[in-house]
């Protein structure tokens, strides 16, 4: 099985395309393959809770789903902390949504790791 790491930058202006990377990922990780993803810019506001509970894409149960069923699949997500900042999120939001804080030198590392990229 392959190591996949994924990126995102969709937010709360699409919800389906905001959704796609959390779905995909996780059809990747039933699969058995080892899935990473990492949120830049504006899908980061994605680990506020009001606003994961508030997407709904078209045709798919809502964001929030997807999201709670990526990190019981074991999926490290990582929200970049200087685009997380920016947009107004804190340590503790990004903790409380199960994710951590990204850095260029974990997104090289993620990088490195992966053997597949997948940018949605």
């Amino acid at each position: 099985m392959s190591k996949i790491f994924m990126k995102s930058s969709w937010g709360s202006d699409d919800p389906t395309r905001a959704s796609m990377i959390f779905e995909h990922g996780n059809a990747l990780a039933q699969a058995g393959h080892e899935v990473r993803i990492f949120l830049l810019g504006d899908a980061n506001v994605l680990a506020r809770s009001v606003v994961r509970d508030n997407i709904f894409p078209i045709g798919w149960p809502p964001l929030a789903e997807h999201w709670d069923r990526s990190i019981e699949l074991g999926i490290k997500i990582e929200c970049c902390g200087a685009c997380s900042f920016a947009r107004g999120l804190t340590e503790e939001d990004i903790k409380e949504a199960g994710a951590f804080i990204g850095t260029p030198k974990t997104f090289v590392e993620n990088v490195e790791w992966s053997e597949k990229i997948i940018a949605e």
